[in-house]
């Protein structure tokens, strides 16, 4: 009878090879996940590490079946495209934008305040707040000393993205560009 060397198994009884990978949290990270466990919104780390996996593969893919609905607070987030904006903005008069972004940063800034008790309007939360936008798909937006700049802006209207913004961070601002990036100077 011959002998099997160690480590020499049938395929059948073969284990895969498991890769172990480390992630370190922050530890507010780590509370909102606990809290999220304890109050069951959550089955456990592993359960979520998977589910976020599968929400980051259902949006890479170019035909997504999922029936579209995505909340940020009270907000409703769709995935629609920019073509079907930039259309829906043609059909809207150029001198109502700027009121169009007014009402839009009002129902923005209701939201946040209802939903995430975040004053828009406080200076040191606008990190908070430009964080939201970018969850929001509006762009990434960062403030430089006296400018508020909009990378990669969503919607491509300059008047509609002043409104938006002046209601919601309670100020008047200048426009200092006309095309992406955006920059706005802070005037009050």
């Amino acid at each position: 009878m011959q002998q099997k060397e160690k480590g020499d198994q049938p395929p059948e009884t073969k284990k895969k090879h498991v890769r172990r990978t480390t992630i370190i949290l922050e530890e507010e990270e780590r509370k909102f996940i606990d809290k999220l466990i304890k109050e069951g919104k959550e089955p456990g780390l592993k359960q979520l590490i998977y589910k976020m996996l599968d929400v980051y593969r259902s949006m890479m893919i170019y035909d997504w079946k999922f029936p579209g609905e995505y909340y940020a607070g009270i907000s409703r987030i769709a995935f629609i495209n920019v073509e079907f904006v930039s259309t829906l903005l043609q059909y809207i008069p150029a001198d109502q934008h700027y009121e169009v972004g007014r009402k839009a940063g009002e129902a923005a800034k209701i939201s946040m305040d209802a939903t995430l008790n975040l004053n828009t309007t406080d200076k040191e939360k606008w990190p908070e707040v430009f964080k939201r936008l970018r969850i929001h798909g509006l762009g990434d937006f960062l403030q430089r000393d006296k400018y508020i700049i909009i990378k990669t802006p969503y919607i491509n209207d300059i008047e509609l993205q002043r409104g938006y913004l002046e209601v919601l961070l309670g100020m008047t601002l200048k426009a200092r560009t006309t095309t992406p990036p955006y920059i706005y100077e802070i005037i009050t």
